[in-house]
């Protein structure tokens, strides 16, 4: 099985490089996932990572891109430009990017946003 190694901690990820607990994420781990997917990470990444643990630690599930969406646009007040913007932040996808470097599992048949 796919892993990673930090510290001598061994994290176990699916074949797509998905956390198999998302109880293993930590910053170490997503600066990690993030340098394997070619996002260096800035304070708004940050931002988006932390609302979704944050949502996933509520709710036992990752939240759809609709509700990041909504965070930036009122939160971080991107309104009509937040959706552009999560799409910048994690050019290959929120799903494929943005849900794997904030340690969730890999989401099936939902929105992406």
């Amino acid at each position: 099985m796919p892993q990673i190694e930090l510290e001598g901690r061994i994290i176990q990820t699916d074949d797509e490089g998905y956390l198999v607990d998302p109880g293993d994420w930590t910053a170490e781990v997503a600066e990690e996932l993030a340098r394997r997917e070619g996002v260096a990470l800035n304070a708004l990444h940050w931002n988006v990572l932390h609302f979704m643990r944050r949502s996933f630690a509520e709710r036992q599930i990752a939240p759809d891109a609709r509700f990041v969406v909504k965070h930036l646009a009122e939160e971080q007040g991107l309104g009509a430009n937040a959706r552009k913007r999560l799409f910048e932040l994690f050019p290959y996808g929120y799903v494929k990017q943005a849900c794997k470097i904030a340690g969730m599992r890999r989401p099936r048949a939902w929105s992406t946003g």
